[in-house]
Protein backbone atom coordinates (compact mmCIF):
# COMPACT_ATOMS: atom_id res chain seq x y z
CA UNK A 1 0.00 0.00 0.00
CA UNK A 2 2.81 2.18 0.31
CA UNK A 3 3.58 2.07 -3.32
CA UNK A 4 -0.09 3.16 -3.72
CA UNK A 5 0.57 6.01 -1.65
CA UNK A 6 3.62 7.40 -3.50
CA UNK A 7 1.95 6.98 -7.03
CA UNK A 8 -1.04 8.78 -5.05
CA UNK A 9 1.45 11.71 -4.32
CA UNK A 10 3.22 11.80 -7.32
CA UNK A 11 -0.20 12.51 -9.65
CA UNK A 12 -1.08 15.18 -7.09
CA UNK A 13 2.79 16.77 -7.34
CA UNK A 14 2.25 16.62 -11.08
CA UNK A 15 -1.22 18.12 -11.40
CA UNK A 16 -0.18 20.87 -9.55
CA UNK A 17 2.79 21.13 -11.77
CA UNK A 18 0.75 21.10 -15.03
CA UNK A 19 -1.70 23.42 -13.95
CA UNK A 20 0.74 25.79 -12.56
CA UNK A 21 2.87 26.16 -15.90
CA UNK A 22 0.24 28.91 -17.76
CA UNK A 23 1.33 30.87 -14.14
CA UNK A 24 5.00 30.27 -14.81
CA UNK A 25 5.09 31.22 -18.28
CA UNK A 26 3.37 34.36 -17.84
CA UNK A 27 6.13 35.02 -14.97
CA UNK A 28 8.64 34.53 -17.05
CA UNK A 29 7.28 36.71 -19.92
CA UNK A 30 6.82 39.72 -17.85
CA UNK A 31 10.44 39.35 -16.62
CA UNK A 32 11.31 39.96 -20.09
CA UNK A 33 12.26 36.27 -20.82
CA UNK A 34 11.06 34.24 -23.48
CA UNK A 35 8.43 32.50 -21.92
CA UNK A 36 10.23 28.81 -21.68
CA UNK A 37 9.78 28.78 -25.63
CA UNK A 38 7.06 30.32 -26.37
CA UNK A 39 8.07 33.23 -27.76
CA UNK A 40 11.88 32.85 -28.49
CA UNK A 41 12.86 37.25 -28.86
CA UNK A 42 10.39 37.89 -26.19
CA UNK A 43 7.35 39.42 -25.78
CA UNK A 44 7.72 42.29 -27.91
CA UNK A 45 8.74 40.00 -30.85
CA UNK A 46 6.58 37.30 -30.83
CA UNK A 47 5.08 35.56 -33.43
CA UNK A 48 2.99 33.08 -33.24
CA UNK A 49 -0.79 31.83 -35.05
CA UNK A 50 -4.16 32.46 -33.68
CA UNK A 51 -4.47 28.76 -32.62
CA UNK A 52 -0.90 28.31 -30.44
CA UNK A 53 -2.73 29.42 -27.09
CA UNK A 54 -5.80 27.71 -27.95
CA UNK A 55 -3.63 24.10 -29.06
CA UNK A 56 -1.46 24.89 -25.83
CA UNK A 57 -4.71 25.29 -23.51
CA UNK A 58 -6.56 22.76 -24.74
CA UNK A 59 -3.45 20.17 -24.07
CA UNK A 60 -3.00 21.58 -20.62
CA UNK A 61 -6.71 21.07 -19.69
CA UNK A 62 -6.81 17.55 -21.20
CA UNK A 63 -3.44 16.42 -19.56
CA UNK A 64 -4.93 17.78 -15.68
CA UNK A 65 -8.67 16.11 -17.17
CA UNK A 66 -6.46 12.72 -16.83
CA UNK A 67 -4.54 13.62 -13.89
CA UNK A 68 -7.24 14.30 -11.81
CA UNK A 69 -9.25 10.99 -13.23
CA UNK A 70 -6.05 9.12 -12.14
CA UNK A 71 -6.61 10.76 -9.01
CA UNK A 72 -10.69 9.83 -8.61
CA UNK A 73 -9.78 6.11 -9.67
CA UNK A 74 -6.53 5.43 -6.96
CA UNK A 75 -8.95 7.52 -4.61
CA UNK A 76 -11.65 4.89 -5.10
CA UNK A 77 -8.92 1.99 -5.48
CA UNK A 78 -8.08 3.60 -1.92
CA UNK A 79 -11.77 3.36 -0.36
CA UNK A 80 -12.37 0.04 -1.72
CA UNK A 81 -9.25 -1.63 -0.28
CA UNK A 82 -9.74 0.05 3.34
CA UNK A 83 -13.60 -1.04 3.06
CA UNK A 84 -12.53 -5.19 2.09
CA UNK A 85 -10.06 -4.75 5.34
CA UNK A 86 -6.90 -5.40 3.38
CA UNK A 87 -3.82 -3.92 5.48
CA UNK A 88 -2.89 -0.63 3.88
CA UNK A 89 0.25 -0.38 6.30
CA UNK A 90 1.05 -3.51 6.32
CA UNK A 91 1.14 -3.77 10.38
CA UNK A 92 -2.08 -5.73 11.06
Amino acid sequence: MTMLRFLFFGVMLAALLVAAIPLLVLINLAEGGDGFGLCPGGLGRCDFGYTLPLELSASLVVILFVLVALIRVGTRLWRRMRDEGTPLTGSR
